[in-house]
């Protein structure tokens, strides 16, 4: 199994590294869909029809390859946080063309606006659920002085690469399963005490998190392979599983907040 496992390294390292891969993702996404309320639930259907959270989740990252100037300049910078000095997000940290935060913020907007349209909405939807699952990755956290650990070049079973993409896709590749796979046994192992636990919709908690992390997982010899995955393990499935969590929780309060608010116009 580990010699199958090799063959397909180079494939691996061929793809760009994005915040989690596309597995990743769509197990925060899974994840999400199954602790949504039924408030949250019509209204995700409302918009995305028969497409699922676990789909909408990488939407943002597949749209990477559109040229148009949106896709290429101005939605870049949305998919992280850079805290230089502090475990603490502050405004003060975004730059003038935006991050995750100030992205998150404004499609949050978008989606509570009963006058936006509904290509808006679909966008702020599929945004949101990608931006959460990004920053719960630790090195969408970053200190500014190595891009998210993109620039820390590791190996990793003898390959040359980055600890992001380490982070982002080949720890998770590593096991071998597919997204459902993996999202069903994450979800079978969250317990409803850790539900209660997780139900957190404050993104600057979120990023307080995977700073502490962040700082925990640069290894000192930069040569990795199964003593690195194996230490880290239960931090990344525990990241992906807070991640759906939130996600849930986030639009069941954007949801349920806007049920209210269209009932008392009434």
């Amino acid at each position: 199994m580990r010699f199958s496992y090799l063959l397909a390294l180079p494939l691996l390292f061929a793809a760009p590294a994005h915040a989690w891969g596309p597995i990743g993702h769509r197990i925060t996404g899974a994840i999400a869909d199954e602790n949504l309320s039924g408030v949250a639930r019509a209204n995700v259907q409302l918009l995305l029809g028969a497409t699922d959270l676990a789909e909408a989740a990488t939407w943002p990252d597949d749209m990477k390859s559109d040229p148009a100037e949106f896709w290429q300049k101005k939605a870049s910078p949305w998919h992280y946080v850079t805290v230089r000095e502090s475990n603490a997000y502050k405004a003060s940290d975004a730059p003038a063309e935006g991050d995750a935060m100030t992205a998150l913020v404004r499609f949050t907007a978008t989606l509570r606006n009963p006058h936006a349209s509904l290509d808006d909405k679909r966008l702020a939807l599929r945004f949101i659920v990608h931006i959460i699952g990004d920053l719960h990755q630790p090195l969408h956290a970053g200190g500014g002085g190595d891009r998210g650990g993109n620039d820390f070049k590791i190996s990793w079973f003898g390959r040359p690469t980055n600890l992001h993409a380490v982070w982002d896709s080949a720890m998770i590749e590593q096991r071998s399963l597919s997204y459902s796979e993996l999202a069903g046994w994450l979800t079978r192992s969250i317990t409803p005490q850790q539900v209660i636990e997780w139900n957190d919709r404050n993104p600057s908690d979120w990023i307080a998190e995977s700073i502490a992390l962040r700082r925990t997982i640069y290894p000192a010899d930069p040569a990795i392979s199964w003593e690195y995955a194996y230490q880290h393990r239960v931090e990344l499935d525990d990241r992906l599983k807070r991640a759906g969590i939130r996600i849930a929780a986030y639009l069941n309060g954007i949801f349920e907040q806007s049920a209210n608010a269209e009932t008392s116009r009434k």
